[in-house]
C-alpha cells in the first residue's frame, strides 16, 4: 500500500525551512543558498534538504558549514510547527543537478553559436 504521507511531510519540511532561512536565521553563511527540494525516508525518520548556491566553488563550503550549525535550531522550530509526533533528523546534501544543468545549457548554446556561425560562413 503506497503512501502519500512522506511527500506531505516533506513538502512542509520544504516550505517552513524556506520561511526559516528567510526571516529567523541571520548566519551571513546561509544567504545564498537556495533550497530544491526535500526527500523524505519511508518512516519519516530523516529528511534530506537539498540546497545549491549560486558560486558554488566558493559559497559551497561555508553554506555546508552554516546549514549544519542551523541544522538543530531547524529542527527545534519545525518540531513547534509542525504537528509531529517525532521530528526527522536534517541532512543538507548539496544539488549538484543545478550546476550541471546550467553546465549543458552553456554547451548546447556553444554549439548554436558555432552552428551559426558556420553556416554564416557558406
Amino acid at each position: 500500500m503506497s503512501s502519500y504521507r512522506p511527500e506531505r511531510v516533506g513538502e512542509q519540511i520544504y516550505k517552513e525551512t524556506v520561511r526559516l532561512l528567510m526571516y529567523s536565521i541571520k548566519d551571513p553563511r546561509v544567504a545564498p543558498v537556495t533550497l530544491t527540494g526535500v526527500q523524505m525516508s519511508r518512516d519519516i525518520g530523516s529528511a534530506k534538504i537539498y540546497f545549491t548556491v549560486s558560486d558554488e566553488a566558493s559559497e559551497r563550503k561555508d553554506a555546508e558549514k552554516g546549514l549544519k550549525s542551523a541544522a538543530p535550531y531547524i529542527r527545534r522550530e519545525l518540531g513547534k510547527l509542525l504537528e509531529l509526533r517525532f521530528v526527522p533528523n536534517l541532512y543538507f546534501k548539496y544539488d549538484a543537478s543545478v550546476a550541471y544543468g546550467q553546465k549543458i545549457d552553456a554547451l548546447l548554446h556553444q554549439v548554436q553559436d558555432d552552428l551559426d556561425v558556420s553556416t554564416t560562413d557558406r
